[in-house]
């Protein structure tokens, strides 16, 4: 008989866990609607690579930059690579692989039709109603536009 150590999560962090797959499920439909219904209307929002023009709320600042991003990659796509709880800021910390090819100009780089593949880190914090209320994505963003510019 083997000795298996089980880790057990609560139901609450799966939730949120399956709050951030189903995010990530929208992103990948363009469906802006859904990704912003589980969000807290008043929730900020960081592109941290952008400084502070990728910073403001989700509604507004995040709505603009996602959809500006689905016009720039019509084939934009998604996969989660990792899912973390961190107890400490109630939030979930997830690794995920964005992709595409770029077929409009995006934050001053033209379109030269090449692709980008990039590692992201998303980290959503949850309200008590369990809304994402904070979401802060970071990236190699001279990766990116390395990608994106041949050069």
């Amino acid at each position: 008989m083997s000795n298996t150590t089980k880790t057990t999560e609560s139901i609450d962090v799966l939730a949120k866990k399956g709050t951030c797959i189903e995010f990530f499920s929208a992103y990948q439909d363009f469906d802006i609607n859904r990704m912003l219904s589980l969000c807290s209307p008043a929730g900020d929002v960081h592109f941290e690579p952008l400084g502070e023009n990728g910073r403001g709320k989700i509604y507004e600042t995040g709505q603009l930059i996602w959809k500006a991003l689905m016009d720039a990659f019509p084939d934009l796509d998604n996969t989660v690579q990792s899912q973390t709880y961190l107890e400490a800021d109630n939030a979930v910390s997830c690794s995920v692989v964005i992709f595409g090819k770029q077929k409009k100009e995006i934050l001053g780089i033209p379109a030269k039709g090449l692709r980008f593949d990039s590692e992201h880190i998303f980290i959503f914090r949850f309200d008590d109603k369990g809304k994402i209320d904070k979401i802060n994505i970071s990236w190699d963003n001279a990766s990116f536009v390395k990608q994106l510019t041949g050069s």
